[in-house]
């Protein structure tokens, strides 16, 4: 795979105007371009530039609606519901960080639900926002099905991931983030493009055996993180994401890959927590640094997400590095 290296704000500005181009809104499409941005920084290829194509095949066949503004109801004091109207995900993120903080510091816990969604991307980001502004998060989101129950054989979840992000005082947040299959469909995706085999024990083929062709492991299914155990959480995304958000379910939802069907209607579940709101809230601050210390007083133990950082400063100082191939692409819908 040939890559190059590319300024940050020029790979953001590329895909910001290759979105433009295709029939996105300004602001949608900077949303988008943000968003993606980010993910090939910080090293998540399979939710960053790789989507461009998919994304914008998907809005110039109408799947994905590009100039949609999502629309925020508050149902009760500590509940927004955003509905995304059929747009890109990002865009309705954007409106829940600027409505959930200010809801949360008034009740202590609020959620968001966010339905008639699309693909989210790095989930570890949303829930690093709300770390950012303070609040300990929480995020769900269900996607197309792509994990069978556990036992059976046909797909009914999707990868579902969920993520996690505490706040510190004089530090970046504690981020985790994690697919419930053995890793992110998009890295089968990217294998896929890139014609490689993929790791004994991530995926099935349609007929259930397992697989090491990235491309039967497209149209089988993955296999779920810890076996049963990552089955049963599936579940229990896809009831918080889906059935709680009044999104489709997973086998209901059409592709994040294709522009077949209609949109895929998914769903997403934010929970915030105001560590203030609590009885130790004081020291809650002083309790994180010294579960950190403990932690990193241990040889080779290391924070989940923490590399995150080395590498936005890295890209921030010497550009990022990207498959050639698809920023040729992503250039040529940005000047079409």
């Amino acid at each position: 795979m040939e890559s190059i290296t590319i300024n940050v704000d020029e790979l953001e500005e590329t895909i910001q105007r290759a979105f433009e181009k295709s029939g996105a809104s300004t602001r949608n499409a900077r949303s988008v371009a943000r968003a993606l941005t980010l993910a090939e920084v910080d090293g998540k290829t399979g939710h960053g530039l790789l989507r461009v194509p998919s994304y914008i095949g998907q809005l110039r066949a109408g799947k994905v609606d590009g100039k949609a503004r999502p629309r925020a109801t508050q149902l009760r004091p500590g509940v927004l519901v955003v509905d995304a109207n059929g747009g890109f995900a990002y865009p309705a993120f954007d409106l829940v960080h600027r409505q959930l903080p200010a809801l949360t510091n008034q009740t202590g816990i609020a959620a968001a639900a966010i339905r008639r969604s699309h693909h989210f991307g790095v989930a570890g980001h949303q829930a690093e926002r709300l770390a950012d502004a303070g609040l300990v998060g929480l995020v769900f989101g269900n996607s197309p099905k792509a994990m069978a129950p556990w036992g059976g054989r046909d797909a009914v979840f999707g990868t579902n991931p969920i993520a996690f992000a505490a706040p510190r005082r004089a530090a970046p947040p504690i981020v985790v983030d994690l697919a419930l299959s053995q890793v992110a469909r998009a890295n089968v995706l990217k294998a896929a493009e890139a014609g490689e085999a993929i790791p004994q024990g991530w995926a099935l083929d349609r007929e259930g055996r397992p697989t090491t062709d990235a491309k039967a492991a497209l149209a089988g299914t993955m296999t779920p993180l810890g076996g049963a155990k990552g089955a049963a959480l599936a579940l229990m995304v896809e009831v918080l994401a889906a059935v709680l958000v009044g999104a489709n379910l997973s086998f209901e939802a059409s592709s994040f890959f294709d522009e077949e069907g209609p949109p895929p209607a998914v769903g997403q579940l934010l929970i915030a927590i105001d560590p203030r709101a609590f009885a130790d809230g004081q020291g809650f601050f002083a309790r994180m640094e010294r579960l950190v210390e403990v932690i990193e007083s241990q040889e080779g133990a290391r924070l989940p997400g923490s590399q995150r950082i080395a590498r936005r400063e890295r890209a921030k100082a010497k550009g990022v590095e990207v498959n050639a191939a698809i920023l040729a692409k992503v250039r040529a819908f940005a000047t079409a």
